[in-house]
């Protein structure tokens, strides 16, 4: 398999199918909107409604159900990256090669722009239930939201922000900032996927966990990169966890054993889809292909 040319192609393909849920940029709250699709437009891997469409399409999924959670997935994602970027967070100017959004719209407006996409995440994925209405669709909505609030995403952000610039954090803390932080949300995509294609119960089990190393192989590749990376092919500036002096698994672990344990989370995830009766061939090679990424 060209792994380039295939990421490529359903990037493009799934680029279309979430485009179509962006609000149109009109009304009094016009500005609010264009910032807000702004931010979501910018490009990306797209790798959570990605995994999403192939964990549905690995049970067997061929409805459209799965279309608006792609959206709400990575409209999430955006809201956070947006709220990451912003003075009292991160405070970061560029982002996959763009001006962040408070740069360009202004603190106040980026503010309100991660708002509204969490709150149309929301109200995108309910329009499944016009697809179909069905106790999958409701197990998948609680899943979204369990995930992306303060047992999940939001959870590790606020201890991330409590040891900020700090080298102070333990390690268990820093565990649980990877687990809610970044790893949530890919599980939620692969979760949701897997229940709206009608896996079982100790399918969703196996799912998840292997979401689980997977989200984690992606934030300590992440932290590798910041360190090795180069700031053209990543669209945003590397060495800023030095600069604040942000404890990082490459501080605790070293370059090499991070970059060890990147490969070994990975393969676990890869060992954990392959003892599945169903089977994805691409979804293989992606989790493999992130080991190797650049960006």
């Amino acid at each position: 398999m060209d792994m380039t040319a295939e990421l490529t192609k359903r990037t493009e393909q799934i680029e279309n199918i979430i485009k179509k849920y962006l609000p149109e940029e009109e009304g009094y709250q016009k500005q609010v909107i264009e910032a807000m699709n702004y931010s979501f437009l910018a490009g990306g891997k797209r790798l959570r409604p990605m995994l999403m469409l192939e964990t549905y399409r690995m049970f067997g999924g061929k409805s459209e159900v799965i279309e608006p959670f792609m959206a709400a997935i990575e409209m999430i994602h955006t809201y956070s990256l947006i709220h990451d970027d912003l003075p009292a967070m991160d405070n970061d100017e560029y982002r996959r090669g763009r001006k962040t959004t408070h740069i360009v719209y202004g603190e106040a407006m980026a503010i309100l722009a991660g708002d509204g996409l969490l709150n149309f995440a929301y109200e995108t994925a309910l329009t499944a239930l016009q697809t179909e209405q069905t106790p999958n669709v409701a197990k998948a909505l609680l899943v979204l939201s369990q995930k992306a609030g303060i047992y999940g995403m939001v959870g590790g952000q606020t201890v991330d922000v409590e040891t900020d610039q700090t080298q102070s954090v333990t390690r268990d803390q820093l565990d649980f900032i990877y687990k809610l932080k970044t790893s949530a949300l890919i599980e939620a995509s692969m979760l949701i996927g897997a229940i709206l294609a009608g896996a079982t119960k100790s399918e969703q089990k196996i799912i998840e966990e292997a979401a689980s190393e997977i989200g984690l192989a992606f934030q300590i590749q992440d932290d590798i990169l910041d360190v090795t990376g180069n700031q053209e092919v990543l669209g945003k500036p590397v060495g800023s966890d030095a600069k604040n002096e942000k404890a990082t698994y490459v501080t605790y672990e070293g370059l090499k054993k991070a970059q060890e344990d990147v490969k070994r989370y990975s393969k676990h995830a890869v060992n954990l889809l392959e003892s599945l009766v169903v089977k994805n061939e691409f979804l293989i090679h992606l989790v493999e292909y992130l080991i190797h990424r650049e960006k």
